[in-house]
Protein backbone atom coordinates (compact mmCIF):
# COMPACT_ATOMS: atom_id res chain seq x y z
CA UNK A 1 0.00 0.00 0.00
CA UNK A 2 0.61 3.54 -0.41
CA UNK A 3 0.78 7.00 1.74
CA UNK A 4 0.33 10.49 2.99
CA UNK A 5 -1.79 14.03 4.02
CA UNK A 6 -2.73 16.80 5.46
CA UNK A 7 -4.52 19.48 8.17
CA UNK A 8 -6.24 22.01 9.47
CA UNK A 9 -6.48 24.87 11.67
CA UNK A 10 -7.55 27.00 15.42
CA UNK A 11 -6.16 29.18 17.40
CA UNK A 12 -5.15 30.96 21.06
CA UNK A 13 -3.62 33.85 22.41
CA UNK A 14 -1.81 36.07 25.09
CA UNK A 15 -2.35 39.48 25.52
CA UNK A 16 -0.77 41.88 27.76
CA UNK A 17 -3.29 43.43 30.68
CA UNK A 18 -4.54 46.90 29.79
CA UNK A 19 -4.20 50.21 31.72
CA UNK A 20 -7.97 51.98 31.30
CA UNK A 21 -8.17 55.95 32.00
CA UNK A 22 -11.22 56.01 34.82
CA UNK A 23 -11.82 54.67 37.67
CA UNK A 24 -15.48 53.69 36.90
CA UNK A 25 -13.81 51.49 33.70
CA UNK A 26 -11.41 50.01 35.52
CA UNK A 27 -14.00 48.07 37.99
CA UNK A 28 -16.14 47.33 35.19
CA UNK A 29 -13.18 45.50 33.51
CA UNK A 30 -12.60 44.06 36.71
CA UNK A 31 -15.99 42.41 37.56
CA UNK A 32 -15.85 41.16 33.57
CA UNK A 33 -12.50 39.70 34.01
CA UNK A 34 -13.37 38.00 37.19
CA UNK A 35 -16.87 36.45 35.98
CA UNK A 36 -14.33 35.04 32.57
CA UNK A 37 -11.92 33.70 35.18
CA UNK A 38 -14.38 32.16 37.30
CA UNK A 39 -16.20 30.52 34.50
CA UNK A 40 -13.08 28.96 32.74
CA UNK A 41 -11.89 27.62 36.42
CA UNK A 42 -15.18 25.20 36.28
CA UNK A 43 -13.78 24.08 32.28
CA UNK A 44 -10.12 24.00 32.48
CA UNK A 45 -8.20 20.90 33.31
CA UNK A 46 -6.23 20.69 36.55
CA UNK A 47 -3.07 21.72 34.29
CA UNK A 48 -3.93 25.36 33.57
CA UNK A 49 -2.40 27.72 36.00
CA UNK A 50 -4.19 30.91 37.14
CA UNK A 51 -1.60 33.10 34.77
CA UNK A 52 -2.70 30.62 31.76
CA UNK A 53 -6.81 31.31 32.98
CA UNK A 54 -5.71 35.10 33.37
CA UNK A 55 -4.06 35.59 29.87
CA UNK A 56 -6.84 33.87 27.89
CA UNK A 57 -9.63 36.39 29.53
CA UNK A 58 -8.18 39.69 29.13
CA UNK A 59 -7.61 37.85 25.39
CA UNK A 60 -11.30 37.53 25.35
CA UNK A 61 -12.19 41.10 26.36
CA UNK A 62 -9.49 42.51 24.41
CA UNK A 63 -8.22 44.88 27.01
CA UNK A 64 -6.25 48.13 26.15
CA UNK A 65 -2.08 47.34 26.47
CA UNK A 66 -0.58 49.59 29.26
CA UNK A 67 1.86 51.22 26.88
CA UNK A 68 -1.16 52.12 24.09
CA UNK A 69 -4.09 54.04 24.46
CA UNK A 70 -5.43 52.20 21.20
CA UNK A 71 -8.14 49.01 22.01
CA UNK A 72 -7.28 46.43 20.35
CA UNK A 73 -9.03 45.06 16.98
CA UNK A 74 -12.61 43.46 17.98
CA UNK A 75 -12.38 39.19 17.21
CA UNK A 76 -11.96 37.78 14.07
CA UNK A 77 -14.51 35.01 12.63
CA UNK A 78 -11.60 32.46 13.67
CA UNK A 79 -11.07 33.96 16.72
CA UNK A 80 -14.82 33.45 17.86
CA UNK A 81 -14.54 30.05 17.12
CA UNK A 82 -11.89 29.28 19.14
CA UNK A 83 -13.25 31.52 22.03
CA UNK A 84 -16.29 28.79 21.67
CA UNK A 85 -14.43 26.13 21.00
CA UNK A 86 -12.09 26.47 24.33
CA UNK A 87 -15.10 27.33 26.87
CA UNK A 88 -16.75 23.62 25.69
CA UNK A 89 -14.03 21.23 24.50
CA UNK A 90 -12.80 20.46 27.88
CA UNK A 91 -16.58 19.38 29.45
CA UNK A 92 -16.77 16.26 30.16
CA UNK A 93 -18.76 13.75 26.85
CA UNK A 94 -17.48 17.19 24.54
CA UNK A 95 -15.90 16.47 21.02
CA UNK A 96 -16.43 19.07 18.95
CA UNK A 97 -16.52 19.74 15.33
CA UNK A 98 -12.94 19.70 12.91
CA UNK A 99 -13.83 19.92 9.35
CA UNK A 100 -17.01 20.60 7.98
CA UNK A 101 -19.93 18.21 8.79
CA UNK A 102 -22.69 17.60 6.24
CA UNK A 103 -25.00 15.52 4.15
CA UNK A 104 -25.58 15.52 0.69
CA UNK A 105 -29.05 13.43 0.03
CA UNK A 106 -28.56 14.45 -3.78
CA UNK A 107 -25.10 14.65 -5.50
CA UNK A 108 -24.73 14.25 -9.00
CA UNK A 109 -21.55 14.09 -11.65
CA UNK A 110 -22.11 14.65 -14.69
CA UNK A 111 -18.94 12.73 -15.67
CA UNK A 112 -20.34 9.38 -14.17
CA UNK A 113 -18.55 7.25 -11.92
CA UNK A 114 -15.84 4.29 -12.35
CA UNK A 115 -17.23 0.74 -11.49
CA UNK A 116 -14.35 -0.91 -13.17
CA UNK A 117 -12.38 -0.94 -9.74
CA UNK A 118 -15.01 -3.17 -7.70
CA UNK A 119 -14.92 -5.95 -10.45
CA UNK A 120 -18.16 -7.67 -10.79
CA UNK A 121 -21.11 -9.07 -8.64
CA UNK A 122 -22.10 -12.55 -7.55
CA UNK A 123 -23.68 -13.18 -10.50
CA UNK A 124 -21.11 -12.10 -12.87
CA UNK A 125 -22.18 -8.85 -14.28
CA UNK A 126 -20.40 -5.70 -13.87
CA UNK A 127 -21.67 -3.12 -11.35
CA UNK A 128 -23.11 -0.27 -12.69
CA UNK A 129 -22.92 2.80 -10.85
CA UNK A 130 -25.54 5.61 -11.04
CA UNK A 131 -24.97 9.57 -11.87
CA UNK A 132 -26.54 10.08 -8.88
CA UNK A 133 -25.72 9.26 -5.03
CA UNK A 134 -26.09 10.25 -1.75
CA UNK A 135 -22.63 11.68 0.03
CA UNK A 136 -21.85 12.51 3.92
CA UNK A 137 -19.26 13.98 5.77
CA UNK A 138 -18.59 13.13 9.45
CA UNK A 139 -15.75 15.36 11.28
CA UNK A 140 -14.98 15.18 14.73
CA UNK A 141 -11.72 16.34 17.06
CA UNK A 142 -10.62 16.15 20.32
CA UNK A 143 -8.14 17.36 22.47
CA UNK A 144 -5.11 15.12 24.06
CA UNK A 145 -3.17 18.22 25.95
CA UNK A 146 -3.74 21.81 25.96
CA UNK A 147 -2.20 25.09 27.34
CA UNK A 148 0.88 23.80 27.09
CA UNK A 149 4.34 26.28 27.44
CA UNK A 150 2.17 28.75 28.98
CA UNK A 151 -0.99 28.52 26.56
CA UNK A 152 0.90 28.33 23.35
CA UNK A 153 0.48 24.70 22.36
CA UNK A 154 -2.13 22.49 22.24
CA UNK A 155 -2.40 18.90 21.41
CA UNK A 156 -5.29 17.80 19.19
CA UNK A 157 -6.55 14.12 18.01
CA UNK A 158 -9.36 13.92 14.64
CA UNK A 159 -11.19 11.89 12.82
CA UNK A 160 -13.20 12.18 9.61
CA UNK A 161 -15.57 9.97 7.41
CA UNK A 162 -16.30 10.63 4.04
CA UNK A 163 -19.03 8.26 2.75
CA UNK A 164 -20.30 8.25 -1.35
CA UNK A 165 -23.15 6.05 -0.60
CA UNK A 166 -25.02 4.86 -4.20
CA UNK A 167 -28.52 5.01 -2.03
CA UNK A 168 -29.99 5.50 -5.94
CA UNK A 169 -28.80 2.35 -6.47
CA UNK A 170 -31.71 -0.11 -5.60
CA UNK A 171 -30.43 -3.09 -8.50
CA UNK A 172 -27.39 -3.58 -6.25
CA UNK A 173 -28.80 -2.91 -2.78
CA UNK A 174 -28.07 0.48 -2.97
CA UNK A 175 -24.18 -0.22 -1.44
CA UNK A 176 -21.91 2.49 -0.18
CA UNK A 177 -19.15 2.88 -3.11
CA UNK A 178 -16.70 4.40 -1.09
CA UNK A 179 -15.66 5.12 2.58
CA UNK A 180 -12.45 7.35 3.56
CA UNK A 181 -10.97 7.12 6.96
CA UNK A 182 -8.81 9.76 7.84
CA UNK A 183 -7.40 9.99 11.84
CA UNK A 184 -4.53 12.48 12.14
CA UNK A 185 -3.06 14.10 15.07
CA UNK A 186 -1.00 17.13 15.28
CA UNK A 187 0.73 19.99 17.28
CA UNK A 188 -1.52 23.26 17.33
CA UNK A 189 0.59 26.96 18.37
CA UNK A 190 -0.67 30.04 18.72
CA UNK A 191 1.89 32.88 17.42
CA UNK A 192 -0.70 35.61 16.98
CA UNK A 193 2.00 36.93 13.85
CA UNK A 194 0.37 40.54 12.35
CA UNK A 195 1.48 41.39 8.66
CA UNK A 196 0.01 43.56 5.85
CA UNK A 197 -2.96 43.31 7.88
CA UNK A 198 -3.50 39.62 8.07
CA UNK A 199 -2.94 37.86 11.51
CA UNK A 200 -1.09 34.00 11.62
CA UNK A 201 -3.86 32.82 13.78
CA UNK A 202 -2.74 29.07 14.28
CA UNK A 203 0.25 26.81 13.80
CA UNK A 204 -0.31 23.34 12.88
CA UNK A 205 2.16 20.42 12.39
CA UNK A 206 1.15 16.71 12.48
CA UNK A 207 0.45 13.13 10.63
CA UNK A 208 -2.35 12.08 8.75
CA UNK A 209 -3.39 8.72 7.43
CA UNK A 210 -6.19 8.50 4.96
CA UNK A 211 -7.79 4.72 3.54
CA UNK A 212 -10.80 3.48 2.66
CA UNK A 213 -10.20 0.18 4.31
CA UNK A 214 -10.18 -2.20 1.63
CA UNK A 215 -7.79 -4.80 0.13
CA UNK A 216 -6.05 -6.21 -2.75
CA UNK A 217 -7.09 -3.78 -5.95
CA UNK A 218 -9.96 -1.72 -4.26
CA UNK A 219 -7.24 -0.59 -1.85
CA UNK A 220 -6.62 3.16 -1.46
CA UNK A 221 -4.45 4.45 1.39
CA UNK A 222 -1.70 7.13 1.95
CA UNK A 223 0.61 9.10 5.22
CA UNK A 224 1.27 12.31 5.44
CA UNK A 225 3.33 14.78 7.52
CA UNK A 226 1.99 17.87 6.99
CA UNK A 227 1.87 21.88 8.03
CA UNK A 228 -0.96 24.15 7.88
CA UNK A 229 -0.27 28.22 8.02
CA UNK A 230 -3.61 29.66 9.06
CA UNK A 231 -3.93 33.74 8.36
CA UNK A 232 -7.27 36.02 8.78
CA UNK A 233 -8.66 38.97 7.94
CA UNK A 234 -11.60 40.30 9.52
CA UNK A 235 -14.18 37.81 8.26
CA UNK A 236 -11.71 35.67 6.23
CA UNK A 237 -9.56 32.84 6.65
CA UNK A 238 -6.84 31.28 5.00
CA UNK A 239 -4.88 28.01 5.28
CA UNK A 240 -2.56 26.90 2.93
CA UNK A 241 -1.05 22.79 3.55
CA UNK A 242 1.84 21.20 2.32
CA UNK A 243 2.58 18.12 3.30
CA UNK A 244 5.04 15.43 2.58
CA UNK A 245 3.71 11.86 1.72
CA UNK A 246 5.77 8.64 2.46
CA UNK A 247 4.97 5.20 1.47
CA UNK A 248 5.19 1.82 2.73
CA UNK A 249 7.57 -0.42 0.70
CA UNK A 250 6.75 -3.25 2.01
CA UNK A 251 3.04 -3.04 0.89
CA UNK A 252 1.67 -3.68 -2.56
CA UNK A 253 1.79 -0.38 -4.49
CA UNK A 254 -1.99 -0.19 -5.03
CA UNK A 255 -1.91 3.84 -5.96
CA UNK A 256 1.82 4.81 -6.94
CA UNK A 257 0.78 7.84 -8.76
CA UNK A 258 -1.58 9.58 -5.95
CA UNK A 259 0.20 12.42 -5.48
CA UNK A 260 0.35 13.42 -9.21
CA UNK A 261 -3.45 13.52 -9.03
CA UNK A 262 -3.85 15.23 -4.96
CA UNK A 263 -0.20 16.92 -5.60
CA UNK A 264 1.90 18.09 -2.50
CA UNK A 265 -0.41 20.77 -0.76
CA UNK A 266 -4.05 22.74 -0.53
CA UNK A 267 -5.29 25.67 -0.14
CA UNK A 268 -8.64 26.75 1.91
CA UNK A 269 -10.19 30.23 1.96
CA UNK A 270 -13.22 30.75 3.67
CA UNK A 271 -15.22 34.05 4.04
CA UNK A 272 -18.31 34.64 6.49
CA UNK A 273 -21.03 37.20 5.81
CA UNK A 274 -23.53 37.63 7.73
CA UNK A 275 -25.50 34.30 8.25
CA UNK A 276 -24.09 32.88 4.89
CA UNK A 277 -20.34 30.78 4.94
CA UNK A 278 -18.32 31.01 1.55
CA UNK A 279 -15.41 27.87 1.36
CA UNK A 280 -13.07 26.86 -1.48
CA UNK A 281 -10.56 24.35 -1.09
CA UNK A 282 -8.27 23.86 -3.93
CA UNK A 283 -5.45 21.17 -4.33
CA UNK A 284 -3.00 20.88 -7.62
CA UNK A 285 0.18 19.11 -8.60
CA UNK A 286 2.52 21.52 -10.01
CA UNK A 287 4.34 19.36 -12.36
CA UNK A 288 1.24 18.24 -14.10
CA UNK A 289 1.17 21.92 -15.34
CA UNK A 290 -2.16 22.27 -13.80
CA UNK A 291 -4.26 19.79 -16.02
CA UNK A 292 -4.64 17.73 -12.48
CA UNK A 293 -6.08 18.37 -9.03
CA UNK A 294 -9.17 19.49 -7.95
CA UNK A 295 -11.31 22.31 -6.79
CA UNK A 296 -14.38 22.32 -4.19
CA UNK A 297 -16.25 25.03 -3.61
CA UNK A 298 -19.11 25.60 -0.86
CA UNK A 299 -22.20 27.56 0.38
CA UNK A 300 -23.98 27.44 3.67
CA UNK A 301 -27.13 29.33 4.22
CA UNK A 302 -29.54 29.69 7.42
CA UNK A 303 -33.36 27.57 6.58
CA UNK A 304 -35.55 29.97 8.09
CA UNK A 305 -35.23 29.84 11.64
CA UNK A 306 -33.43 26.69 12.50
CA UNK A 307 -30.18 27.02 14.28
CA UNK A 308 -28.65 24.05 14.21
CA UNK A 309 -29.50 22.74 10.13
CA UNK A 310 -28.24 25.20 7.64
CA UNK A 311 -28.23 24.68 3.89
CA UNK A 312 -25.60 23.35 1.96
CA UNK A 313 -24.86 23.30 -1.28
CA UNK A 314 -20.99 21.86 -2.46
CA UNK A 315 -19.87 22.06 -6.31
CA UNK A 316 -16.87 19.21 -7.04
CA UNK A 317 -14.46 19.75 -10.06
CA UNK A 318 -10.99 17.46 -11.27
CA UNK A 319 -9.40 14.85 -9.61
CA UNK A 320 -8.76 13.40 -6.56
CA UNK A 321 -12.62 13.42 -4.82
CA UNK A 322 -12.24 9.86 -3.45
CA UNK A 323 -9.33 8.28 -3.22
CA UNK A 324 -11.00 5.07 -5.10
CA UNK A 325 -11.51 7.06 -7.96
CA UNK A 326 -8.47 9.57 -7.36
CA UNK A 327 -7.32 9.14 -11.03
CA UNK A 328 -10.98 9.59 -12.77
CA UNK A 329 -12.52 13.31 -13.49
CA UNK A 330 -15.49 14.20 -11.31
CA UNK A 331 -17.67 16.94 -12.31
CA UNK A 332 -19.77 16.97 -9.20
CA UNK A 333 -22.63 19.26 -8.16
CA UNK A 334 -24.44 18.45 -4.06
CA UNK A 335 -27.56 19.96 -2.09
CA UNK A 336 -27.78 19.37 1.12
CA UNK A 337 -27.86 20.42 4.76
CA UNK A 338 -24.86 21.56 6.56
CA UNK A 339 -24.36 20.69 10.30
CA UNK A 340 -21.31 22.82 11.38
CA UNK A 341 -18.61 24.97 8.48
CA UNK A 342 -15.15 25.85 9.62
CA UNK A 343 -16.62 29.60 10.40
Amino acid sequence: MTSTYAAQPTLLCLCLAGALITFPLQTAHADTLSDCMQRRLFTSNDSVTVGAIRAQCLDELKVKSPTSQQAVAAPTAVEKRIREERENILKPFTLTAHRANYILPFAYNSSGYNSSHHGVKGNGEPYDFKDAEAQFQISLKTPLMTDLFNGRVDVYAAYTNHSFWQVYDSDDSSPFRETTHEPEIWLQFHPNWEFLGFKNTGNLFGFNHQSNGQSDLRSRSWNRLFATILVERGDLALAVRPWLAFYDEDADADNPDLSDYMGHFDLMATYRMGEHTFSMRGQNNLESGFSRGGLELSWSFPLWNWPYLRGYVQYYTGYGESLIDYDQYVNRLGIGFSLSDWL
